[in-house]
């Protein structure tokens, strides 16, 4: 893994700015205007870093819902979006993009305070990966095209089908990436010309109030982009029960995704969910050994292991894996945690003392079943919420800490003593997530007969990355559809049939 500290210490330029804004006052963006939560309420929204409250935020209710969806429906009607040419809402994505770009310091130090990560990663990976996911969805726009359809029934036709917006859309996000998740939801929907409902997550809506900001500047229709925040139990329930909704699109934990499911079916909305995993990282005995000790380490300890894919669960030859458990150990063991504010921050706190608790409950009980700890694995008290990145070895498959998703630096590393890659992919398939998978080696037959026998919507191997050009989801329990590429944005409209008799 890289370290922070052999490259340019970061700077941050905009660390006042972004303290400012976030100790202003939050209200919520219904119908292209700043209002308070009917109820008056506000929440806190807090530092993870130290446990300080960064900002006192509006508290969405169902009454704020009902508000968001009227406008959204409503802006759905009106022809100035309705009408609107593809090439302007393009053009309006584009200068979404370009003003994130110029405020790129302090959207990446405001996630930073209200999230925890590195700010580095922040700046250098996060933010630009959001504006590029506006940029390439706004390419979608003028691209979304029917076809014409030769019929074979007895007369003359002309017949054709239309991509239609599929109307108003409730989005809600996640705390670990919350500005490139909201963009991810964002981009799309706008390019397919939906209306948007976004509720971030009640642990980090403050990039996306800011964000808000930007939409506002930028002269979106108003209705067409409605911001609540609140928590998902009140205003994140009220939104996917609402009759009003026609799609709802959920990134988070699988528990709540049924709920989700549930709530939906009554009015059957369209439905797209990004759930749990439990990604394998599988090394098999031809691979790059040093490669593939820094990417087992980099798939599991980023974000604090706060990663829907992370790779939580690492298979290797028996040949290789003693060097390799050992690599990501000592990775694991120099590992700088801090604030993401410090210049050597490697690895910043977890969101929250409930997430810190829940991650520490997996490694004790681990350990209790009798798991065997090669790195990290302690407790660390004092203010903020961190985790020592852990690897596990010795686990069985019936073992929590195994079998469901962690969300926390904790992995578990298992060893295979043969090449049958019926029973490598039997042993990585075993578990009721299919997101993701990771595969190291340089055996080009054997990389290609794997990916075909897993069950996992992504497969990376040598560290191959991901991309908005590249559909992202889950098989089995790790969700329903895809996000990016053309499947995500297809995924916001609906086919329409036309037939004419001539």
């Amino acid at each position: 893994m890289t370290s922070a500290a052999t490259m340019d210490r970061p700077q941050i330029p905009s660390l006042d700015k972004a303290r400012a804004f976030a100790a202003s006052r939050h209200q919520l963006f219904v119908g292209g205007e700043w209002v308070d939560a009917q109820s008056g309420k506000t929440f806190a929204t807090c530092d993870p870093a130290t446990g300080a409250e960064l900002a006192q935020v509006a508290e969405a209710g169902e009454g704020d819902a009902d508000a968001a969806v009227r406008a959204a429906r409503a802006a759905m009607e009106d022809p100035a979006w309705a009408e609107m040419k593809p090439a302007m809402r393009a053009r309006l994505l584009n200068c979404l993009a370009d003003a994130l770009e110029a405020n790129i310091d302090e959207f990446a130090a405001l996630e930073t305070l209200n999230n925890g990560m590195p700010v580095r990663d922040a700046r250098y990976f996060h933010l630009p990966h959001a504006i590029e996911v506006i940029r390439y969805n706004a390419g979608w726009a003028t691209k979304l095209n029917g076809e014409t359809i030769a019929l074979s029934g007895l007369g003359n036709w002309h017949a054709y089908t239309l991509r239609e917006p599929v109307g108003v859309v409730a989005q809600i996000v996640p705390w670990n990436a919350p500005l490139a998740m909201a963009c991810a939801k964002i981009a799309p929907a706008l390019a397919a010309g939906c209306a948007v409902i976004l509720k971030p997550a009640e642990e980090t809506p403050l990039t996306a109030l800011r964000l808000a900001q930007l939409i506002a500047d930028i002269g979106f229709p108003a209705g067409v982009f409605n911001l609540l925040t609140g928590f998902g139990e009140s205003a994140g329930a009220a939104l996917t029960a609402h009759p009003g909704v026609d799609k709802v699109t959920f990134t988070g934990s699988t528990e709540v995704g049924r709920l989700i499911v549930r709530a939906a079916a009554g009015s059957f909305k369209r439905v797209t969910l990004e759930l749990g995993g439990k990604t394998p990282v599988i090394v098999l005995p031809d691979a790059d050994v040093p490669k593939a000790i820094e990417g087992a380490a980099r798939s599991i300890f980023t974000n604090a292991g706060q990663v829907c894919n992370a790779g939580s669960r690492l298979f290797v030859h028996r040949d290789r894996f003693d060097e390799v458990v050992e690599g990501v150990a000592g990775i694991a063991e120099s590992i700088k945690l801090g604030s993401g504010l410090e210049a050597d921050t490697q690895m910043g706190p977890v969101i929250s003392a409930q997430q810190r608790d829940r991650v520490r409950h997996y490694v004790d009980l681990g350990l209790t079943e009798g798991a065997t700890l090669r790195a990290g694995g302690k407790r660390i008290d004092g203010e903020g919420y961190y985790v020592q990145p852990t690897v596990l070895t010795g686990t069985e498959a019936h073992m929590a800490v195994r079998r469901e998703e962690i969300f926390g630096p904790v992995l578990c590393a298992m060893s295979f003593a043969d090449e049958d890659l019926d029973r490598i992919a039997a042993e990585a398939n075993a578990t009721e997530y299919g997101l993701g998978a990771v595969i190291w080696s340089n055996n080009l037959s054997a990389t290609h007969r794997l990916a075909r026998k897993l069950k996992a919507g992504t497969v990376r191997v040598n560290g191959g990355g991901l991309d908005p050009a590249l559909p992202f989801g889950g098989f089995k329990q790790s969700g329903w559809g895809r996000e990016n590429g053309r499947e995500g944005i297809e995924a916001y409209t609906e086919t329409k049939a036309v037939a004419i008799a001539l």
